[in-house]
């Protein structure tokens, strides 16, 4: 065999570009038969066909085209997330009705009444808010219930009435009132959320916490915030709020987030023997009823209640829209201006026709946005079940009254854990604001200040040098609170500004505007 030279092994090697060089002379290589150019035999069977050209690589596969948000989970896993919904929310919804019911003086048998239809209403507002129609909802897996914030002005309202018994008329006309006007400005309320930076909406949310403290007190008092309270009275609330601080501390995973109504159950076990449990109520009460509507009497409208729960809806609207903001990003569908307007809407129509069947202002509860990211389970349509279960626990006055037995000093020892940790929300939020910052701590401490004055001296407006509207919107300390960091956010912004368009030498090192 004659060996190929350097020079052949070569020649037999195509160029990088051109035609390979002609074959004379050479020595073919091991896979050449014949010359390049030379006709194939006769009979050698035709050529193979040219391959196709090598397949680029495949486009990646296509996103679902279901998005997990919108996924309709299998009976069992839909129904069991949904209860965990409905567990971590319950007490939320029916503690403001419990709150009001109380202060306004109702009998037990109204205020097993009234938490019906906060869980009727609520559960009407989950639906709107879950499924949603003709850009009305959000279609996120939102709870909505009884706002939190609603319980000061509403006391506020209460407290201006020559009889207590008549304020839940006035409260429901606002309420009507608020959530019409809240529904028009939907669309246009993602360019008034700047007013509220989170100086002002962390001042807010601890107003809120601040100013329902001293209620959980008068509950542990019995409703006798005039009296001292009692042994029993005080033993109640501390073991409640032991048991909810060691569940909390122990407990994991779902049972950890229904401590709280864990602790409301144990509490009031405690208080049977102890002859401080009123089941009057619930050896009366029905199976099956509707609320009626309008069952409290024709709603009255009264500007300066008007007012009062028109700042409130637009707190509440600030919070839903940051609830939603959060939302989003944990489901993985950022919520767009048309999200957002359509969630306020509902939120605010829900509110508007909650008061036909005894109900108060709706909002998002958060605490529920905690549980999506903790479970995984994303779809709306576990929670559209939670407000499916509280519609059918609305029309149950039976199992409603079974909340109204729990005695006020149990309610008040998960109140201080309740409001507390509202309180320390807004006090973490004031901190990631920058306390540092510009006028950030005069914005806060002022509005402070006079959120807590109708708290800590409820005679402060009372004189006669005061008129009615003002008395009412200066007498909530969440309102007050709002108000007044809203106008120095705006005020010290201002001065801001022309601090900086005097020069560089005016702007003290390190300052930065409040928005």
């Amino acid at each position: 065999m004659t060996v190929p030279s350097p020079s052949a092994d070569a020649a037999a090697e195509p160029p990088e570009s051109g035609p390979p060089p002609a074959g004379g002379g050479q020595i073919p290589g091991p896979e050449a038969s014949s010359p390049p150019d030379a006709p194939p035999p006769a009979d050698a069977p035709p050529p193979p066909e040219p391959s196709p050209p090598p397949k680029s690589s495949p486009p990646p596969e296509a996103p679902p085209s279901v998005h997990p948000v919108d996924e309709l989970p299998r009976p069992a896993r839909l129904l069991a997330t949904g209860l965990q919904h409905v567990a971590a929310s319950y007490a939320g919804v029916v503690a403001p009705p419990l709150v009001i019911g109380a202060a306004v003086g109702l009998s037990t048998r109204e205020v097993t009444f009234l938490v019906g239809a906060a869980l009727f209403t609520a559960g009407l507002a989950t639906l709107l808010q879950t499924i949603g129609f003709r850009g009305v909802g959000a279609r996120l897996p939102f709870v909505n219930g009884v706002s939190f914030a609603g319980v000061a002005p509403v006391l506020a309202i209460a407290d201006g009435q020559a009889d207590r018994r008549d304020a839940l008329p006035v409260v429901f006309g606002a309420v009507m009132v608020a959530g019409a006007l809240g529904f028009v400005l939907a669309p246009y309320f993602c360019r008034l959320v700047r007013f509220f930076p989170p100086v002002v909406s962390g001042t807010v949310i601890t107003l809120i916490g601040l100013t329902l403290l001293p209620v959980a007190f008068g509950w542990i008092q019995d409703g006798h915030p005039e009296r001292p309270a009692t042994g029993t009275g005080l033993g109640l609330a501390g073991a409640t709020l032991l048991i909810v601080l060691v569940l909390r501390r122990l407990l994991q995973g779902f049972l950890r987030q229904i401590a709280v109504l864990l602790g409301l159950v144990a509490g009031t076990l405690l208080a049977v023997p102890l002859g401080a449990v009123d089941g009057s109520a619930t050896r009366h009460a029905a199976l099956v009823g509707f609320p009626e509507p309008f069952h409290f009497g024709t709603p009255h409208v009264q500007v300066s209640a008007v007012v009062s729960m028109s700042i409130l809806m637009l707190v509440c609207m600030t919070e839903s829209t940051a609830d939603m903001l959060a939302l989003g990003e944990i489901v993985g569908r950022p919520a767009d201006e048309t999200t957002i307007a359509a969630g306020l809407r509902a939120d605010t129509l829900g509110s508007a026709v909650a008061p036909v069947f005894n109900g108060f202002t709706n909002s998002a509860f958060a605490q529920n946005i905690g549980l999506v990211a903790i479970t995984g389970v994303r779809s709306r349509f576990t929670v559209a079940v939670c407000g499916l279960v509280f519609v059918v626990l609305g029309l149950s006055p039976a199992f409603a009254s079974l909340v109204a037995l729990v005695p006020r000093p149990v309610l008040g020892g998960a109140g201080l854990v309740l409001f507390g940790t509202v309180a320390a929300s807004g006090i973490g939020v004031l901190v990631k604001a920058g306390l540092d910052r510009g006028d950030n701590v005069l914005v806060a401490a002022v509005s402070l200040g006079m959120g807590m004055i109708p708290v800590v001296s409820k005679t402060f407006y009372a004189g006669h040098a005061v008129p009615e509207a003002v008395r009412t919107v200066l007498g909530s300390g969440v309102s007050a609170g709002c108000l007044t960091a809203v106008l120095l956010n705006l005020a010290f912004r201002g001065v801001g500004r022309a601090r900086r368009a005097a020069g560089p030498p005016r702007v003290a090192e390190g300052e930065k505007p409040l928005i």
